[in-house]
């Protein structure tokens, strides 16, 4: 039962290329950045990753895309990343992009062995009637694009039929945990984290504080250990490192 690994190395030493990754995160809030950086150092590359969004700057998921380690991304937010959006106009990269609410139904479908559901958002959009730009050619033109899915009424309202997401691995960050697997995310953090902690077959979790269990009440785990294989323990010093990507902070007037 007791899942701790060694290093965050050791936890991802089996990720192949070409494998498939859910990782937890939104924006640079609850971000797995030990995990992504260990998994960098490996080398592995043709990664198809399921996330929010793709990591902000030098951090996050940012890390492995540009370094082309990353062939596909099943998400719902590219924002300010320029090197996300430069790598999907060039052809470099397949960008499947999904309305938010939907990219999060269908990681916990998928973690809970749902294989299908039908969801309103995007009837009568691209999303449903297919066309929506996947891969271009590198010239301006469309190399691969959408599918139409199956959109059905009940009573007398459309749905479009979504499927679920499970991922060969799935990287998230907790802010405890205990050595049976067991997680709490704090505040905004628990965001996709929990959802993509679901969907994959084999889960790390990257923890700020590793406690021993019976240490969490049982009321305040919010995942519990049976999703996760693999805990890694953060150093203080990883643990305090939580980068912010946008500061909107008015700075202080000084009085004189």
């Amino acid at each position: 039962m007791d899942k701790v690994a060694v290093s965050a190395a050791e936890a991802v030493a089996d990720v192949l290329d070409g494998a498939s990754l859910a990782v937890g995160g939104f924006g640079l809030s609850g971000i797995p950045g030990v995990l992504i950086q260990a998994l960098y150092d490996t080398g592995v590359t043709g990664l198809d990753v399921v996330s929010n969004n793709c990591g902000a700057g030098e951090s996050g998921l940012a890390v492995l895309l540009a370094a082309g380690r990353i062939s596909r991304v099943t998400g719902s937010y590219i924002g300010g990343n320029k090197e996300f959006a430069r790598q999907y106009l060039g052809g470099e990269m397949e960008l499947e992009l999904i309305p938010q609410g939907t990219l999060a139904e269908r990681l916990r479908a998928g973690g809970c062995g749902i294989p299908a559901f039908y969801t309103p958002a995007g009837v009568g959009t691209q999303v449903a009637d297919g066309g929506l730009p996947w891969r271009y050619d590198g010239n301006g033109g469309v190399a691969v694009a959408s599918p139409a899915k199956e959109v059905r009424e009940f009573d007398g309202v459309a749905y479009v039929l979504e499927h679920g997401i499970s991922t060969d691995f799935a990287l998230v960050r907790a802010a405890k945990g205990d050595r049976h697997g067991n997680l709490v995310f704090s505040k905004s953090a628990r965001n996709f984290n929990p959802l993509a902690a679901m969907a994959g077959r084999i889960t790390i979790a990257e923890v700020e504080e590793l406690v021993e269990p019976g240490a969490i009440d049982p009321d305040q785990v919010h995942l519990p250990g049976i999703f996760v294989r693999r805990v890694v323990a953060l150093s203080p010093g990883q643990a305090a490192d939580k980068k912010i990507e946008n500061l909107t902070v008015t700075p202080r007037e000084v009085r004189v």
